[in-house]
């Protein structure tokens, strides 16, 4: 009887992957998508900006502790790494985005009860995910004391070291190197693929596909949109922060009008 039911339910994911199907994006999509995701965030700014603030009070307070315990030098790393994972932590926004196209008006206790129809596939991915911010903040941990000796010093010195020494600039160089491949890689399989996996049965390694698929398919809008978010993502982080209140919910909302522009269903 198991065996029949997990056959019935592999039957069924597979029949919702094979209705899927990509859209190719213009170069102008990367742009309508975040206007579009403008106008979610005026829609209710109150509950976007909310959700943002949420995730920088979490991303503060992460700060102050590694302060205290004198790794300060360590929060860029950190920081960086939480683009790797956003994808997932946006997972809220693209309910609201969904509410918003349906007309609806959301409200708080929609995104605290996302009804997901394979949610074990979204975990394996969020894994995933956690997988490649462990490799990154061990990487990054590895070049800066390759470079530094493993001195970890007060934000102060440490800007000195980074920007005013040879040593410092070359790890400024390979950290930027190693940053940019991993959240390339980051980007390449969750572009779209939370959308798929919060709104269709299929598994983790089709949702993937799917948005591999779409970034080597497509490069230079795909690109483009990658850009679009590392520079707004960067304004946000200069910040200390404070610029991802506006920028995350932005971005996830934007994400939303992604998947929907290029993930059709026959």
């Amino acid at each position: 009887m198991r065996n029949a039911m997990g056959n019935l339910a592999q039957s069924a994911t597979a029949t919702t992957a094979a209705r899927l199907k990509l859209r190719a994006p213009t170069m102008d999509h990367p742009w309508q998508w975040l206007s579009a995701g403008w106008q979610d965030l005026a829609k209710n700014p109150l509950l976007s900006l909310g959700y943002g603030a949420a995730f920088v009070v979490i991303g503060l307070a992460v700060t102050v502790g590694l302060w205290s315990l004198g790794l300060e030098s360590a929060a860029p790393a950190l920081a960086g790494g939480f683009i790797l994972v956003g994808p997932v932590f946006a997972i809220g926004l693209y309910e609201i985005s969904r509410k918003h196209e349906l007309g609806e008006r959301p409200r708080l206790r929609d995104i605290l009860d996302i009804r997901i129809p394979a949610p074990m596939q979204l975990a394996y991915f969020a894994f995933a995910l956690l997988f490649l911010f462990l490799a990154w903040l061990r990487l990054a941990t590895l070049n800066y004391a390759l470079f530094s000796y493993g001195d970890y010093r007060p934000i102060g010195d440490f800007l000195a070291f980074a920007l005013g020494s040879t040593q410092g600039l070359t790890m400024l160089v390979v950290g930027t190197a190693i940053g940019a491949a991993l959240a390339l890689v980051a980007f390449a399989i969750s572009v779209v693929s939370v959308p798929i996996l919060m709104r269709h049965d299929v598994d983790v390694l089709t949702a993937i596909a799917f948005s591999a698929q779409l970034v080597v398919q497509n490069p230079g809008p795909l690109l483009l949109w990658a850009w679009l978010i590392a520079i707004l993502s960067a304004m946000g982080l200069a910040t200390l922060f404070i610029g991802l209140v506006i920028v995350f919910p932005l971005v996830g909302h934007a994400t939303w009008h992604a998947y929907r522009s290029v993930v059709i269903v026959d």
